[in-house]
Formats: C-alpha cells, structure tokens, sequence
C-alpha cells in the first residue's frame, strides 16, 4: 500500500525557483505553510514572494553549473536550515542547436547542458541524503520531461539528460529503499509547460501553475513516478508502440 507524504509546514528546497513551474511550485508550498528555500542564478525575482511571505522565505544565489556551486548550495541548507526535509530538483536549461551543422561550436554548451541538467540535480541529492536521512520522513523529486521518453530533434542534449535523470532517480530509489532510508524518491515527468525554456510554438503549452499543482498532487499522494498532462498518454502510447511515440515527438 503506497504511503501519503504531506507537505504541511515542511521546509523544502526548491532549484530554479525564480521563474516558471519552480516559482509556482514555491508560491504553493507557501500557501501550504512551507518554508521554502529557493536556489536560482537570479533571486531577485524572489523579492516581492518574500516580503509577501516574511521569514518563510529563504534564497540563494546559486550556479548549478558547477560542481561548487552544488557544494555551496547544500551547505547553505545544512547551515542554515538542518530541517528541510523535501528537495525539489527542478532547474534545468535547454539549448537549442543543430549538431550536425557545426559540431566544435556547441561542446561548451553541451557541457553546461549536461552539468545543469543531471550532474547537478545528482549531486544535489547525493550531498544532502544525510540531512535528509536525519528527518522522520522526507522526499527528493526529480523533474524529467515526456522528453525522456521519446526525444525531440533540435534539443539532443536535452532530451538526453532528462533520460539520464529519469534512470538515475529509479536507481537513487532503489539504494534509498535498500538501506531502509524513509525517503520518498519521485520522478515527475514534466509535459510541454509554458514557460520560457521551450520556443514559441503553436501547441497549446500546460500553464505553469497547473503542472505545480499536479506536482504537489503527485506527491502526496505518494507516488514514486508522477505524469504530468500530455505525458499520460505519452506512456501509453509509448509502450504500444515507441516507433510512433518517436515519429509524433521528432519535430516539435
């Protein structure tokens, strides 16, 4: 039987937090009486969240694209707030580009890509199991995308780390229940959101505030894997045949 998680009055670390599903994501644990620490290279956005919501609250200023800035991060949290007890890994970025057009031009941001997207979000959770380990229960929550499942053309290496993420959240799962951890490790797989992280396209993309909901939702009702809008289907489909799942996600 599958255990709920309740997010009341938690203090829980949410990445890129300043913008998009990690802002609403934010805004909602606060309605739920969070204190929610936001990690995102530009805090400033945060300003008038936290004058809203004094002292519950917390920023900082973070480059996940380092392995020491991953290390800064966890120890601000171990500091400063040894009780958090959810760590939320949803900062990502995407780089559109063609490969195959001029292959030396992109190696840095392949690099970048791959360290934002799943070095850190691995590393994050690896430097903070033993706080979390300390609480009566907590959660890591790993934001993939349907990309995962089946990759779109122009984002390669995007596609790739959301794979790489997904096997690694099952795998972080496995040793965590293992060890006999009370940690709930949840994947969420993430639809097309409207964000500024996808390019403007004429599919309806899923408001930002809908997929924090169902984020939240997901967790708690406890769920080890939690499928946001579109990727519903997309599973399904998927597992009839991933040749097709292949061919409708190719060119978006």
């Amino acid at each position: 039987m599958r255990k709920t998680f309740d997010l009341a009055g938690r203090t829980t670390l949410v990445t890129g937090g300043s913008r998009g599903i990690g802002l609403e994501t934010a805004r909602q644990l606060l309605a739920r009486g969070n204190t929610v620490l936001v990690a995102a290279r530009d805090i400033a956005p945060l300003d008038e969240l936290a004058q809203a919501h004094p002292g519950r609250l917390d920023a900082f200023a973070a480059d996940l694209g380092t392995t020491q800035g991953v290390r800064a991060l966890a120890d601000w949290v171990a500091t400063r707030h040894p009780d958090c007890s959810l760590v939320i890994n949803n900062a990502a970025i995407m780089i559109h580009q063609d490969l195959a057009a001029a292959p030396p031009a992109f190696l840095d941001d392949i690099a970048r890509e791959i360290t934002v997207n799943l070095a850190a979000p691995a590393q994050l959770a690896t430097a903070l199991l033993p706080l979390l380990s300390r609480q009566p229960t907590a959660a890591i929550v790993n934001v993939t995308s349907g990309l995962a499942i089946a990759p779109k053309r122009d984002a390669a290496v995007y596609c790739a780390t959301k794979a790489g993420l997904r096997s690694f959240t099952r795998a972080l799962r496995d040793q965590c229940e293992a060890a006999g951890r009370q940690i709930l490790v949840s994947e969420v797989v993430m639809t097309l959101v409207d964000t500024g992280l996808s390019r403007p396209s004429a599919i309806r993309k899923y408001p930002p505030a809908r997929a924090a909901a169902d984020l939240l939702h997901g967790l708690e009702a406890g769920k080890k894997e939690i499928w946001i809008e579109k990727t519903r289907a997309l599973r399904v489909l998927h597992r009839i045949s991933p040749a097709l799942a292949y061919a409708i996600m190719r060119g978006r």
